[in-house]
């Protein structure tokens, strides 16, 4: 059978140890790789590699030795429990081994796991798990994970007492990062929280999550959107000192400003906006960003990001003027321009 959608999660997470098989594919290898992780733990329980119920084979071998996936299903382990023989990398060429196998299997024998990159419906890997035959064929979505998922990924993490503001600023950054980067950082809440009797709140994971930009960079593009010009002319020192590109500052607040001007344009509001963006703004920032766009106006922000696109121009033509000098009075011309929702 085919699983999409939410069935491959509930799927993975209780493999039937009575089918055969189980095919994971996708172009992503870090996807593949965290169901596959899934699907084996789910199976075997915990343990499984030092009680040699796991029998890895990587795929390349079976194209010389067509019988080690049909060996290894029939071995009998030392310790009780579901055993798994698991196939990595696999190519083309490694079908007619697990199609043997696959013919001889029977009922106590390994269940077999094959993972592969790309495959095509026309290719001999994907042939041997066609509808409605008896494994199944999970392929890895190309989105973010479901909530279901995360709260499954936060349960296993130690993580039971998650609001519903926590709750959304995790699916938010559910969508910024890969899937790896994802489970890495909900472990690392988990750690963070742990012995911590307080609910999970947005500033936790804001804390935690993975800075996108230089902190300094980041933290100067805040001062010049809240019009703290007092506190411009340090920050930038230090920024210069660091050698960051005046490229790299204007880029920085190109894209912050437009973000502002999108969330303003809205018709949710700002915060909103701020959480519908790609990649999603959460946490203490949202609420930074969302005042920041209410302060400016729709008008003030159109002429920002007009500005910065002159500056922008001037940084990547011919002109000698010196591009330090550039940016920086442009960043302070914004951090002194009036407000208001004009």
């Amino acid at each position: 059978m085919i699983l999409k959608g939410a069935e491959i999660g509930r799927y993975l997470a209780r493999p039937d140890p009575t089918r055969p098989a189980l095919l994971i594919y996708g172009q992503d290898a870090m996807r593949v790789a965290l169901k596959r992780a899934e699907a084996v733990a789910a199976l075997t329980g915990p343990n499984a590699d030092e009680e040699m119920r796991l029998t890895r084979i990587p795929g390349a071998d079976l194209r010389k030795d067509a019988a080690l996936v049909l060996d290894a299903i029939k071995e009998v382990g030392f310790f009780p429990g579901q055993r798994v023989v698991l196939v990595e990398d696999t190519p083309d060429a490694a079908a007619p081994a697990i199609a043997a196998a696959l013919q001889d299997w029977a009922h106590g024998d390994a269940v077999i796991v094959v993972t592969a990159g790309g495959v095509a419906k026309s290719s001999p890997p994907r042939k041997l798990f066609p509808p409605p035959a008896t494994p199944p064929t999970p392929p890895p979505p190309h989105r973010p994970p479901r909530g279901e998922v995360i709260t499954r990924w936060l349960k296993e993490a130690g993580l039971t007492e998650v609001p519903q503001a926590a709750m959304r600023d995790l699916l938010a950054l559910s969508r910024a990062l890969d899937p790896g980067d994802f489970r890495q950082t909900v472990e690392k809440i988990a750690l963070y929280k742990h012995g911590d009797p307080e609910p999970l709140n947005p500033a936790e994971i804001a804390l935690m999550a993975p800075a996108t930009i230089e902190a300094e960079v980041d933290q100067l593009i805040d001062v010049v959107a809240d019009g703290r010009a007092d506190d411009f002319g340090a920050l930038m020192r230090r920024i210069e000192a660091q050698g960051i590109a005046p490229v790299t500052l204007c880029i920085a607040a190109l894209r912050h400003f437009r973000a502002l001007h999108a969330a303003s344009a809205d018709p949710g509001g700002p915060q909103a906006g701020l959480s519908r963006q790609r990649p999603p703004v959460f946490g203490p920032r949202r609420d930074r960003m969302a005042r920041q766009a209410q302060s400016w106006g729709m008008r003030n922000l159109e002429e920002a990001v007009h500005h910065l696109l002159d500056t922008d121009l001037q940084l990547r033509s011919s002109s000698r003027a010196p591009q330090m000098a550039l940016i920086e009075r442009a960043l302070i011309r914004l951090a002194m321009m009036p407000r208001g929702s004009r």
